[in-house]
């Protein structure tokens, strides 16, 4: 019998990789990982479980449980998946896509996640976006321009404004400095 476990934190393809490492160490079978979310083949007992949790709090991580907690799981995880590592510019709204995959109306997922994590999930967006854009400059291959592109921005002015409004400089000044503070994504 399959089960679904949601995994904090899971937000790169190195993630994935320790988690199943993690998963192989403990002989609990995998049908399919991704980011924040492990099928397993078979429903694991209590003990795994215990195991499990022990196991992915040392390498920081989290199994979430509860509904509540799944969806602001999956909600993060789309988010990071969808800034983070598609290469195509995004042609979407993010309330949209959040609710069709989730199957949940936007305002309750948005209430939801505002009590439990602090901040909205545009806020939250719009960080993981600027983050995206810091390490896009960061490696200096594409202008100002394609990166506002890239990310949905509506002009260059916009994408620098919002820039400065979260980092305090503006991207020409970012660009300037050869050690920016880039978060890790799990920070975020």
């Amino acid at each position: 019998m399959k089960n679904k476990l949601y995994i904090k934190n899971m937000v790169c393809s190195r993630c994935i990789t320790a988690v199943e490492d993690i998963f192989g160490e403990l002989d609990i079978e995998v049908s399919a990982i991704q980011l924040g979310e492990v099928s397993t083949l078979f429903e694991i007992n209590e003990q795994q479980k215990i195991r499990l949790e022990k196991e992915l709090v040392k390498r920081g991580f989290e199994l979430l449980e509860g509904n509540k907690s799944k969806l602001i799981g999956q909600i993060k995880s789309m988010v990071v998946n969808q800034i983070h590592h598609k290469s195509e510019k995004f042609k979407f709204n993010f309330s949209t896509l959040l609710s069709e995959k989730l199957n949940h109306e936007y305002t309750s997922l948005s209430k939801l996640f505002s009590s439990v994590e602090g901040i909205t999930i545009e806020r939250f967006i719009l960080k993981q976006k600027i983050e995206k854009v810091k390490e896009l400059l960061f490696y200096n291959q594409l202008t100002l321009s394609e990166i506002a592109f890239r990310m949905n921005y509506s002009s260059t002015a916009h994408l620098s404004n919002q820039f400065k409004k979260e980092i305090g400089m503006t991207p020409s000044e970012f660009k300037k400095i050869r050690e920016p503070s880039h978060l890790s994504l799990d920070s975020l």
